[in-house]
């Protein structure tokens, strides 16, 4: 007699399998035959290795059975009947599957989870910070340099050996000062804060101030957007909330079904740059343009994710496919601009309508009032007005 969790998830993979079907999946798509296979390969490997229910959707248990399997394939399809259980409530929550790494020494792990807890950032960002650490870590290892005994000098010489762009190394000595901070206030392991040390050349000119639409730009941005496919009609939706309420990429990426609010005509950010949750009012035209989507252009899903991907599993959008598809928006109106050209174009309107410096600040959901000064600098059609009574 089979175990109680090998009945439990062959009823599952069964209750799955009619499910896509009545999706209409189209026949011979080869993502839905092979995640076939591989769920029945996997319920034959649960029942070999006697595993109990709530040890199956783990990432230990994955990575295990694509090892013994051999399909590179496992994950996305574990991923996704674990997606499917939990909007049954049958497990407590969907599988979540990252690429494995090896691990560092103990303080930096422990900093990574230090990171995570404090500012909750997306995994591309933790994956950043994780590849700098480790750099560090084989550098210090060569130069035989003892954490304690990291002196500002050392840092110097460690970022001297990347050849990339200053971007880059200033998304690098970001991470290392969040690090270095670390070590000194929580830590107490070195003697001194070296993150204030850790700086790159001056910039001046070469900052780059925010870019914003001109409302003719913006008039031609909405007047050329199609609602043709359910692709188009997800770029609306995605381009009235950058427009409209000035989020960030990987803020709509994470709206959920359930931050959305039609009858409060309300949505809540839950996972905001910083941490800090925010309910903002949604004008009538993005209730319309989200409404236009979940109703004709969203596929049939358990996930609770607003946007998602318009192929077979129907994964959540990432940020990156927010930027993607808003840019592609954009160039095919004729705009040289890019998808946070929008939220730029957001914090001028606020300008423009008498909002003060903090109100604007607590919008844009920034963590500095530095930032939102580089709005100020740029405002030029609100100051030519006031001067010399001219419009652009």
């Amino acid at each position: 007699m089979a175990p109680e969790g090998s009945r439990i998830l062959n009823d599952s993979i069964m209750d799955y399998t009619r499910w896509v079907k009545s999706m209409e999946v189209k026949k011979g798509r080869p993502s839905h035959l092979r995640y076939t296979r591989i769920l029945i390969d996997f319920l034959i490997y649960v029942i070999h290795k006697d595993m109990a229910w709530e040890n199956m959707f783990t990432p230990e248990t994955v990575e295990a059975f694509r090892t013994y399997s051999g399909y590179k394939g496992a994950p996305s399809a574990l991923r996704a009947l674990s997606d499917y259980l939990f909007s049954q409530g049958k497990i407590d929550q969907p599988l979540q599957v990252s690429k494995p790494h090896s691990s560092l020494p103990d303080i930096y792990e422990q900093y990574l989870s230090y990171h995570a807890q404090s500012l909750q950032p997306s995994a591309g960002n933790l994956s950043g910070v994780r590849r700098i650490l480790r750099l560090l870590h084989g550098y210090l290892g060569r130069e035989n340099i003892r954490l304690s005994d990291l002196k500002i000098h050392h840092l110097d010489a460690f970022m001297a050996t990347f050849e990339v762009s200053e971007n880059t190394r200033r998304i690098y000595r970001y991470h290392l000062r969040g690090f270095l901070r670390y070590l000194f206030h929580e830590r107490k392991i070195i003697k001194r804060d070296l993150a204030p040390l850790l700086v790159g050349p001056p910039m001046f000119a070469q900052r780059k101030l925010p870019k914003f639409l001109r409302p003719k730009q913006v008039k031609k941005l909405f007047d050329s957007l199609t609602l043709s496919t359910p692709t188009q009609m997800r770029t609306y939706a995605m381009v009235h909330l950058a427009y409209s309420l000035g989020l960030r990429p990987v803020e709509i990426s994470r709206i959920t079904l359930d931050d959305v609010s039609f009858q409060q005509a309300e949505l809540t950010i839950r996972e905001r740059k910083g941490g800090n949750p925010v309910t903002l009012p949604l004008p009538e035209k993005v209730i319309k343009a989200i409404a236009l989507y979940v109703t004709k252009g969203r596929p049939e899903s358990p996930s609770r994710y607003l946007f998602l991907t318009h192929q077979f599993p129907f994964r959540p959008a990432s940020s990156n496919t927010v930027v993607g598809h808003i840019s592609r928006a954009m160039k095919q109106a004729g705009l040289p601009s890019s998808a946070y050209w929008l939220r730029h174009t957001y914090a001028q309107d606020l300008l423009h309508m008498g909002r003060s410096i903090y109100e604007v600040k607590e919008m844009m959901g920034h963590q500095n009032i530095q930032s939102t000064h580089r709005y100020l600098h740029i405002n030029t059609e609100l100051m030519r007005k006031v001067l010399f009574d001219e419009k652009l």
